[in-house]
């Protein structure tokens, strides 16, 4: 996306530092829809505040992984940064170095905020300030850890976030409190962002509902209640009909005592059927089965068909240690991301991208009863855990294979991209 514009609220996220008002606040929290320019005001503003501030510094710039924040902070910094800044990725180190033709040099430290032990990489470490992106998915404790390295007098944090729960650490005790915090909070919609087209604004309006429509286009702090997939109507179910499907991928959810579900899914015309269902319940039926015996069931019911792989559940590591020996399917472990997971394809039902045939009557079943809990732990939404496998079977599929993403926007190519044009000076 190219800026040649900012909006005032993109212009205050960037300046604020500078202004009489602000200027002596201890932080920034940025929050809202998105694709509203947070990211590209905060992160133009966190460099231009802490290069003319302060010199042979060390700062810290924060993601949920350092792949993400590559991909969304890093890799465009240098299309977004105003002046002749000279940028200097020193990738084995995860470090950027900044300089300007005055002299001035400062560090960027480059952390993942994935998991509770995260917060163990940046102890004892000396900072003038850090920036967070999306720091609603970063566990507290990193967060806390990061905000305590910052000893340099003049020292500031920046924030920026999407909503998530009301009941989220992060809203309770920031965003809520931000007077008392000594913190400047902004709001942001995808009116804020000039360079978003409207026709690119409808899209991104058409392609979220339910608690996602809240948060990520109306950018509020909504619970998330009831049904999960909201979008899955009776337009979602077509008939079962031949199709001229050109690629098949089985997802399975495995389960001993539990129901095991294995749901074929195959791609026509750019739209992804769910073709068909097998679902077992050992305590439904009073039979459990062995991994052979699924196994076979998987042959028989999907063995002649062209499979190009079967996602299953990596907790299921005898039976992937079976079908991988068998050699007759490539198995790929799935990526079990919940909550991306059910985003993703609350998104591709939304979008029409995701149908069921209407011979998967378990399945349909299930959309119709998967909810929420009613009250998140510590402030994460989570689905109850019950009429939930071939939903986790079709979540398994959608976050894995990436069906829900144009495959122009992989992350390889865009690195790919970047380095061809010479953006960055890596060592």
């Amino acid at each position: 996306m190219i800026y040649s514009k900012f909006s005032k609220r993109q212009l205050m996220a960037m300046l604020w530092w500078q202004q009489k008002r602000y200027k002596d606040r201890d932080a920034i929290i940025a929050d809202g829809s998105i694709r509203s320019g947070k990211t590209v005001s905060m992160t133009d503003g966190f460099v231009l505040w802490s290069m003319t501030c302060f010199n042979h510094q060390a700062f810290a710039i924060c993601g949920k992984t350092i792949e993400s924040l590559r991909r969304n902070v890093v890799l465009p910094l240098r299309d977004w940064l105003p002046g002749d800044f000279a940028i200097v990725e020193k990738r084995n180190e995860n470090r950027l170095i900044i300089s300007t033709p005055d002299g001035r040099e400062n560090s960027y430290h480059l952390f993942g905020g994935r998991d509770e032990s995260s917060y163990m990489l940046i102890q004892g470490m000396t900072l003038a300030g850090v920036m967070f992106d999306e720091v609603a998915l970063m566990p507290r404790s990193f967060v806390e850890q990061a905000c305590a390295r910052c000893s340099v007098p003049g020292s500031k944090y920046w924030f920026n976030c999407n909503p998530s729960s009301p009941e989220h650490w992060f809203y309770k005790e920031w965003v809520k409190k931000h007077k008392e915090k000594n913190a400047l909070r902004l709001h942001f919609t995808m009116d804020d962002n000039l360079a978003l087209d409207a026709s690119i604004k409808a899209r991104y309006e058409s392609m979220y509902s339910g608690v996602f429509y809240q948060r990520y286009i109306k950018g509020l702090w909504v619970l998330a209640e009831g049904v999960i997939y909201q979008a899955f109507t009776a337009e979602s179910i077509v008939p079962t009909v031949p199709r001229d499907y050109s690629k098949y991928i089985v997802s399975m959810d495995y389960g001993i005592q539990n129901p095991t579900a294995m749901l074929l899914f195959g791609l026509c015309d750019g739209v992804w059927y769910q073709v068909d269902e097998f679902y077992h319940s050992g305590r439904e039926t009073g039979q459990q089965k062995t991994d052979e015996e699924y196994y076979q069931d998987l042959c028989e019911l999907f063995g002649d068909l062209p499979v190009r792989e079967l996602i299953i559940d990596p907790s299921a590591s005898s039976f992937i240690a079976l079908v991988r020996k068998s050699k007759r399917f490539k198995v790929r472990k799935a990526n079990n991301d919940v909550l991306d997971g059910i985003q993703h394809t609350s998104t591709m039902i939304q979008e029409r991208k995701l149908l069921v045939n209407d011979c998967c009557t378990r399945t349909i079943q299930e959309y119709g009863l998967y909810s929420w809990q009613e009250k998140s732990s510590n402030g994460q939404d989570k689905p109850i855990k019950e009429n939930d496998h071939a939903m986790d079977a079709t979540r398994y599929f959608v976050n894995t294979t990436k069906a829900w993403k144009p495959k122009d926007n992989y992350v390889p190519l865009l690195e790919r991209s970047y380095m061809q044009r010479g953006g960055y000076a890596i060592r």
